[in-house]
């Protein structure tokens, strides 16, 4: 059997192709999950915070990709957000391949790292969080570009009309994403090497997690 070519988008060409419209960070979706208030850190998270800090000021603008991911990322989401799920509800799934066809047009793509509901190795149900690890936004391909063409996958993955949430991590830079139907909104940039940002991002990941268990499992 012949392999599918897959073609590589950007923002414009999946806008233009699928009838997508962007929105700012007013838009509501977006609006009420980044209005949180900052966490209050008990002292081993207050240490562990300001572990993390210190790294991303002496590191995020030289890491490469898998770097970024393991000493930076991956401890953050593990310590300070704690996306594990005690009840077995969703799994993490990091370097995932996924595909659809949508609107006719084969999309296919590689998520870095991913919450989902699924068994073993297997995602079913995609909610968060396609992140891209890339330190320039020139790398190729487009990281909001994978962001939105995973949400278009996951979509006709799910099929049951909820958001999808996200974010895109460019070395020290990180923007939210949300995406429900045709629409999408992107945040403002939080600088990981600036304390109050990097609090708020923390914020808004715990804030993800409530969302996720009160409003988008089945």
């Amino acid at each position: 059997m012949a392999k599918k070519k897959v073609r590589v988008w950007s923002e414009d060409e999946l806008i233009l192709t699928f009838g997508l419209t962007r929105k700012d960070s007013t838009y509501p979706l977006l609006a009420a999950w980044l209005s949180v208030e900052q966490p209050q850190l008990v002292e081993y998270e207050q240490s562990f915070f300001e572990q993390m800090l210190y790294l991303a000021k002496k590191g995020a603008d030289f890491w490469n990709e898998e770097t970024l991911k393991m000493r930076f990322i991956s401890p953050l989401l593990s310590v300070l957000v704690r996306l594990e799920d005690t009840q077995n509800r969703y799994e993490s799934f990091y370097d995932k391949e996924i595909a659809a066809t949508v609107q006719d047009i084969y999309l296919q793509t590689e998520t870095d790292f991913m919450l989902a509901k699924g068994i073993g190795d297997i995602a079913q149900t995609p909610y968060f969080h396609f992140q891209e690890y890339k330190r320039s936004k020139k790398s190729p391909p487009e990281p909001m570009a994978q962001l939105i063409e995973a949400f278009l996958i996951a979509q006709e993955t799910n099929k049951n009309n909820k958001p999808l949430y996200g974010a895109v991590i460019t070395g020290r830079s990180w923007q939210f994403v949300v995406m429900r139907n045709k629409e999408y909104a992107i945040s403002s940039l939080y600088d990981a090497t600036n304390k109050e940002d990097l609090l708020q991002i923390i914020a808004v990941l715990r804030k993800f997690k409530v969302i996720l268990e009160t409003s988008l499992l089945d």
